[in-house]
């Protein structure tokens, strides 16, 4: 039986999310919209809530096409507000839009989205040494300094915590536990 983080438990999803996708670097743009839309999303709720609602995102949000998200309008996104296959919070929906449009300057300023946040590393994963998941931080001061940034930049839902977990998700930090076997294959990738 493989050791994984104790996180993800045994649902198949989380299992499946931890083992492919969790802590591998992502620079994609697109996917790290995505990361950034579902992480704001997630703000105050278990993660597991918002995999599982991810294809409703997917559905409501132009398969996370950020030029198309930017350009929802105000009746657009309140309709989205009735679907239950997302997280029906007005702010949260409504930032999406918001972000969208903060990502498209992003994008216009830098070249790229991934080539702005992955500039806060260096462009290169921070590897972490946890024993334990007790270990793990929920920010840490590089987190601050992005979310800083990003809030100055017009972003929303991008709270230090909202960002160190995006940090984690999309490889930017491997905080998988060095008993986890995805610790060393995530450690490879760059």
């Amino acid at each position: 039986m493989k050791q994984r983080c104790t996180w993800c438990g045994d649902d198949p999803l989380y299992v499946q999310y931890h083992d492919t996708e969790w802590g591998v670097p992502v620079r994609d743009d697109k996917t790290l919209f995505e990361f950034l839309l579902l992480e704001g999303a997630q703000a105050g709720l278990s993660w597991i809530t918002v995999l599982r609602k991810r294809e409703g995102y997917r559905q409501q949000f132009a398969d996370f096409d950020a030029a198309k998200v930017a350009r929802l309008t105000d009746a657009q996104l309140e309709k989205r507000l009735q679907d239950p296959g997302i997280v029906r919070n007005r702010l949260k929906v409504f930032g999406a839009r918001t972000n969208a449009r903060a990502f498209l300057e992003v994008q216009s300023a830098f070249g790229s989205f991934s080539d702005y946040i992955w500039s806060f590393v260096d462009g290169q994963p921070l590897q972490n040494q946890w024993k334990s998941m007790k270990q793990v931080p929920a920010t840490t001061p590089l987190s601050d300094k992005i979310s800083k940034d990003m809030k100055k930049r017009g972003f929303t839902f991008v709270g230090s915590t909202i960002i160190y977990a995006h940090m984690q998700a999309t490889g930017m930090v491997n905080d998988h536990t060095v008993d986890c076997f995805r610790h060393q294959e995530c450690a490879r990738l760059t």
